[in-house]
C-alpha cells in the first residue's frame, strides 16, 4: 500500500484548508475532490494505486474535515473553484489532473470553465447538472438523521444501513477522519453544520450546462451503476456536453471509489494512461 499520507496545511486569505499529500515530486499531479460532508479520506481506497504514476493531493473542502469553515458560510462552487485554482497555482503545479466525487465533480467542472489554463484533464465522478431529487433528498435525510451527537457504533450502524456496500471496517475508518469527540461518548461530525441541507453548495445547477461549454480539456464521466444521485441518461449527456468518455462502474453508488475501489480503478486507468 506504501507510505501513508503527509497531512498539510495550505492558508488561502485567511482560511486553513488541510490537505493529504500522496507523492512524489516530478511526477504529474493529480488533485482530488470529495463530495458534501466527506473528507480527502474519500479517496484513501484508490489514493495508494493512483499516487504510483501521480503526485497527488486530496483535499479537505472549506467547512469540511479539519479545513476551517468560512466566516461567510460560502459554499458555492465558484467558492470553492478558487479555493482549488489557487491551490494548483501555488502548491499542485499546473496544469494539474483533476478528479472530483458529487459536490467535488461540480467544483472540477467549474475550474475548468473559469480557469482553463490549469487545468489539464477532468475526472467527473457520479455528478451531473442534472440529479436525481431522490436520491439527493435520502442523503439529505441521512445527514439531517445523524446531526445531534451519537456515540461512535450507533454512528457505525446508521451508516453501514444507509450504504451495505461497505465493510464496518471501512466506515469505522472513514468516520474516524469524518467524527470529532464532543464528551460523554458522544460524537459529531467535523462539517459545518450550516451544510446540513446542502446549503448553496448545488445552487444554479442549471447554469452549469453553459458553463460546461468552455472545457476544452480530456474528460471522463465515472458513474456508479447503482447510482441513486446521477442517472445514466444525465451522465451521458453531460459526457456528450463535454465530448467526453464515459465509465461505470459496477457494484458502486453515489460514493464510487470507496464502493468498489478496483472497479474505479479500471474506468480511469486506461484514461489516465492515455494523458503521458
Amino acid at each position: 500500500m506504501g507510505a501513508p499520507p503527509k497531512e498539510r496545511t495550505f492558508w488561502r486569505q485567511g482560511l486553513s484548508l488541510r490537505y493529504l499529500d500522496w507523492g512524489t515530486e516530478g511526477r504529474p499531479s493529480l488533485v482530488c475532490l470529495h463530495g458534501v460532508t466527506q473528507t480527502a479520506h474519500s479517496w484513501d481506497d484508490v489514493a495508494p494505486d493512483l499516487a504510483e504514476k501521480h503526485h497527488l493531493f486530496a483535499l479537505d473542502a472549506r467547512g469540511h474535515g479539519d479545513s476551517q469553515w468560512p466566516p461567510d458560510g460560502d459554499y458555492s462552487r465558484q467558492a470553492q473553484a478558487r479555493d482549488v485554482a489557487d491551490f494548483i497555482e501555488r502548491v499542485a503545479r499546473p496544469p494539474a489532473l483533476v478528479a472530483g466525487l458529487s459536490m467535488g465533480g461540480l467544483t472540477a467542472l467549474t475550474l475548468a470553465a473559469l480557469r482553463p489554463q490549469l487545468v489539464k484533464a477532468l475526472i467527473v465522478v457520479d455528478i451531473a447538472p442534472q440529479v436525481e431529487g431522490e436520491g439527493v433528498a435520502a442523503i439529505a435525510a441521512f445527514v439531517r438523521e445523524t446531526h445531534e451527537p451519537l456515540e461512535f457504533d450507533e454512528f457505525v450502524r446508521r451508516a453501514m444501513a444507509f450504504n451495505p456496500r461497505r465493510s464496518e471496517a471501512n466506515i469505522r475508518d472513514r468516520l474516524s477522519h469524518n467524527l470529532k469527540p464532543v464528551g460523554g461518548g458522544k460524537w459529531i461530525w467535523k462539517y459545518d453544520p450550516r451544510l446540513t441541507g446542502f446549503a448553496n453548495v448545488g445552487r444554479d445547477l442549471d447554469q452549469l450546462w453553459g458553463d460546461i461549454k468552455k472545457i476544452r480539456c480530456p474528460t471522463l464521466v465515472v458513474r456508479g451503476q447503482e447510482s441513486p444521485v446521477v442517472s445514466r441518461q444525465a451522465a451521458e449527456r453531460l459526457a456528450e456536453a463535454l465530448g467526453a468518455r464515459i465509465s461505470s462502474v459496477p457494484g458502486a453508488g453515489h460514493s464510487v471509489m470507496g464502493d468498489n475501489p478496483s472497479g474505479f480503478l479500471a474506468a480511469v486507468s486506461p484514461f489516465l494512461d492515455s494523458l503521458r
